[in-house]
């Protein structure tokens, strides 16, 4: 069942800027999701409409089978959202705001859980929000979002401040929360995050999806490498013929769709002709890799073959920023 529906949907800021090109993707129950791209591909503007935050200027959105702008009343109790900043009062203790934003949400759970799924429950009574390291208050905004007991769960850049462990704990509880059925639909910087937190994923740049699937399928789509260095006495042009390879000096770098194989024929040959390859290092390519790729792509906007991805501090308008919680909380 999916969750999320998304159909050729465009958001436009003024006439003649386009954030959002005609995209289409879709999200099933209990699925990780994750949208990427570099500042000003539209992730934001994406999901500011399924958040029913913004109308979108063409297509069609469902969330949990509603209109989440024209439907808004059935579609935000079952959700949550983690901002990039959550907006909270200073002054409030960190169990005040939290006990604040429970009470402005239908089944709440209690606060102390809440708080205690980010590793916060210590910190409840005694510790202002402005005494918070950015960290803590990464981890307070994603115990907020947590509160209403959501099916679908927004985070935006959900580890932004967090130091290795606290991003470790929150991915597990982004597992957590996936094995006992919540959809989430992440947007993240982080690609490492991605790779390991997405069923699937979809990379955007200047508005559209340009690479899309299971993080495994997005990796497939480009080669491997295979680097090392040649001795002073062996030229490049005695490689393998088959083995296509591009020299600065004597450091030789293979692009290879077929590592294993490559590299077989790699090492053969160095063994029959007595050459080492020092500083061998050959390796598959990485989500990193895929999307440096893409993000350094200066093809523009009107590249017509973009993927479908159905079933398979951000600037995305034209004045940027970030987005405030109280845009949420109504």
């Amino acid at each position: 069942m999916d969750v999320i529906e998304v159909d050729r949907l465009e958001r436009r800021y003024a006439k003649d800027f386009a954030a959002v090109r005609g995209i289409s993707f879709t999200v099933a129950a209990g699925e990780v999701f994750a949208l990427l791209g570099t500042n000003g591909a539209g992730k934001t503007s994406t999901v500011e409409v399924l958040e029913g935050l913004a109308r979108p200027s063409g297509g069609r959105v469902r969330v949990l089978g509603h209109d989440p702008y024209a439907e808004r009343a059935k579609v935000r109790p079952r959700t949550g959202v983690m901002l990039q900043e959550g907006g909270f009062p200073a002054e409030l203790t960190v169990g005040e705001t939290a006990r604040m934003w429970a009470g402005c949400t239908s089944g709440a759970r209690p606060v102390t859980e809440a708080l205690g799924m980010v590793g916060l429950a210590g910190r409840r009574e005694d510790v202002r929000v402005k005494q918070l390291s950015g960290g803590e208050r990464r981890r307070l905004d994603l115990a907020l979002a947590l509160v209403g007991r959501p099916e679908v769960l927004f985070l935006d850049e959900p580890t932004t401040g967090l130091d290795p462990e606290g991003r470790r704990d929150t991915w597990d509880l982004v597992r957590e929360l996936r094995d006992g059925g919540t959809t989430v639909l992440l947007t993240t910087h982080y690609l490492e995050e991605a790779e390991y937190l997405a069923d699937r994923l979809a990379i955007m740049r200047t508005g559209r999806i340009v690479a899309a699937g299971t993080p495994e399928e997005v990796t497939a789509t480009r080669p491997s490498r295979i680097r090392f260095t040649l001795p002073e006495d062996v030229p490049a042009s005695r490689l393998p013929l088959s083995v296509p390879a591009a020299a600065d000096g004597r450091r030789i770098e293979v692009r290879a769709e077929r590592m294993q194989e490559t590299l077989t024929e790699l090492l053969l040959w160095a063994r029959e002709q007595d050459v080492e390859l020092a500083g061998l290092d050959a390796r598959s390519p990485s989500l990193e890799d895929v999307f440096l790729e893409i993000a350094g792509d200066t093809a523009g906007p009107e590249d017509p073959d973009v993927p479908d991805a159905s079933g398979s501090g951000h600037t995305d308008g034209p004045t940027g920023g970030t987005r405030d919680r109280k845009e949420v909380a109504a």
